[in-house]
C-alpha cells in the first residue's frame, strides 16, 4: 500500500523543543579551542540563539510538502519517500539514497537538476532510511545494508520501475552497492560518491597490495583514531549515548554539526558550505522524529555484517565515481575496481562528504553524464 504523506508538527513538540533550547546547560571550554575538542562552543552558542530566534520548521515543512510525499509499506515496514517526474517521457528512474548524520533533506537542492534537464533526466525517489526521518523505526535487529536494499527495491518495484539507477553517498552508498549485486538485472547503472571504509573486495591470492592501497590503510588507520571515535561508539553502544541526545536538543546538535564541520570543503568555516537554516533543518528533523539512536544503530547493524564481498560479489554492472576533495577516507580507485565495474571516474575540485548540499550542480551533472554515457 502506498499513500500520500504530508509533514504536519504538533505545535506543543515546537514549543517544547524552542523552551529545551532556552533551559541549556553550556558546559566549559578551554581558551580559544575553536573546534580542536568537538563543536565550538562559541558557534553553538550562536546557531543555538538561531535556532530559538528565527529558525522556523514551518518554512522546512512548507517546503518538504512542496514535493510528492508518500509513505509505502514495504513488508511491514513504513517507508517514507518523495517521488518526483521528470516532464520527460524517456526520463530515467533513479533512487537516491543519504545517510548519517543526514537526511532526505539534504536531495532538494539536485532535484531540479535532474528532472529538468535538457540530455538525461530522472524520475527521482528519494526515502529516508528506515529509522531515518518519517520512515518507521526498527525494533528488531538485521536493519543493515542488505535489508534496506531489498526495500528499496521492492519499492521501485511497486512503483512500476522494473528497470531503475542507483545514487548514493554515505550509508547510502552501502545500500546501493548491495542492490547492485542483489538485483544485478533490474539495475542501469550505479553511481557513488563514497564508500564505506569496511568495503573489502575479494582478492586472488597472488593479488600484491600496491603502494597506494597500503598508504590507504595507513591514512585510514590514523583518521579513524583521530576522527572514528563516533562510529565506534555508535558500533557498540549506541543507546548510550542516545539517551543524551534524544533528550537534549543542544546535545544532539553539537553531534551532528560536528560531522557537517569536519566532513566539508568550508575552509574553516562552516557557514562557506551550509546555511544554518540548512544546518538545524536537519537537526530538527531528527529531534522531531526522535530517530538519534534509530539512526545510529544502523552503525552497529552494519558492523555485523560489512560491506565485504565474497568471490561472486562483484559488480558486474556499470559504476560511476565522483570523487570530492574533502571526502572522508576514500579507497583508491584501483581499490574499489576490485570488487566494482567503474566505467566512469571525476574528480571534482570543491566538495566534501555532503555533496548534494555542498556541491548540487557538481553532483548532479557528473550523474547526468555517467548515464548519458550508457545511454
Amino acid at each position: 500500500m502506498i499513500e500520500q504523506f504530508k509533514v504536519n508538527i504538533a505545535q506543543s513538540e515546537l514549543d517544547d523543543l524552542n523552551e529545551r533550547i532556552q533551559k541549556v546547560r553550556w558546559p566549559d571550554e578551554i581558551e580559544n579551542s575553536d573546534w580542536k575538542y568537538g563543536t565550538s562552543l562559541s558557534y553553538i552558542k550562536e546557531l543555538a540563539d538561531y535556532w530559538k530566534n528565527e529558525f522556523d520548521w514551518r518554512t522546512i515543512e512548507k517546503k518538504i510538502n512542496s514535493f510528492p510525499n508518500f509513505i509505502a509499506d514495504i513488508d511491514g515496514n513504513k517507508i517514507h519517500f518523495l517521488h518526483i517526474k521528470s516532464k520527460n517521457e524517456n526520463a530515467i528512474p533513479i533512487i537516491i539514497t543519504h545517510g548519517w548524520p543526514g537526511s532526505f533533506l539534504e536531495m532538494f537542492k539536485i532535484i531540479p537538476y535532474l528532472t529538468e534537464s535538457d540530455n538525461v533526466s530522472f524520475d527521482i525517489v528519494i526515502p529516508s532510511i528506515i529509522g531515518f526521518g518519517f520512515s518507521e523505526k526498527p525494533i528488531e535487529n538485521g536493519s543493515d545494508y542488505g535489508f534496506n536494499a531489498d526495500l528499496w527495491h521492492k519499492l521501485m518495484i511497486k512503483l512500476g520501475y522494473n528497470k531503475y539507477a542507483l545514487q548514493g553517498g554515505d550509508i547510502g552508498a552501502g545500500i546501493s552497492i548491495k542492490i547492485a549485486q542483489k538485483y544485478p538485472e533490474n539495475i542501469i547503472g550505479l553511481h557513488l560518491n563514497y564508500i564505506s571504509d569496511s568495503y573489502e573486495p575479494y582478492l586472488k591470492e597472488n593479488n600484491n597490495t600496491t603502494t597506494d592501497i597500503i598508504k590507504f590503510r595507513k591514512h585510514l588507520k590514523e583518521w579513524n583514531e583521530q576522527e572514528g571515535a563516533y562510529s565506534t561508539i555508535q558500533s557498540t553502544k549506541p543507546l548510550s549515548l542516545a539517551y543524551g541526545l534524544n533528550d537534549s536538543p543542544i546535545g544532539l546538535c553539537s553531534w551532528i554539526i560536528e560531522k557537517f564541520n569536519a566532513w566539508s570543503d568550508n575552509n574553516g568555516n562552516i557557514e562557506n558550505s551550509f546555511t544554518k537554516q540548512e544546518l538545524l533543518a536537519n537537526v530538527t528533523l531528527y529531534w522531531l522524529t526522535q530517530t538519534i539512536h534509530s539512526s545510529i544503530r544502523m552503525y552497529h547493524e552494519i558492523s555485523l555484517n560489512p560491506l565485504k564481498f565474497r568471490k561472486d560479489n562483484f559488480i558486474n554492472i556499470p559504476v560511476g565515481f565522483a570523487k570530492f576533495p574533502k571526502e572522508i577516507p576514500t579507497p583508491p580507485r584501483e581499490y574499489i575496481e576490485q570488487g566494482l565495474n567503474i566505467v566512469h571516474w571525476t574528480d571534482l575540485p570543491k566538495g566534501g562528504h555532503f555533496p548534494a548540499l555542498e556541491q548540487p550542480k557538481l553532483l548532479a551533472d557528473d550523474i547526468i553524464i555517467f548515464f548519458e554515457k550508457l545511454n
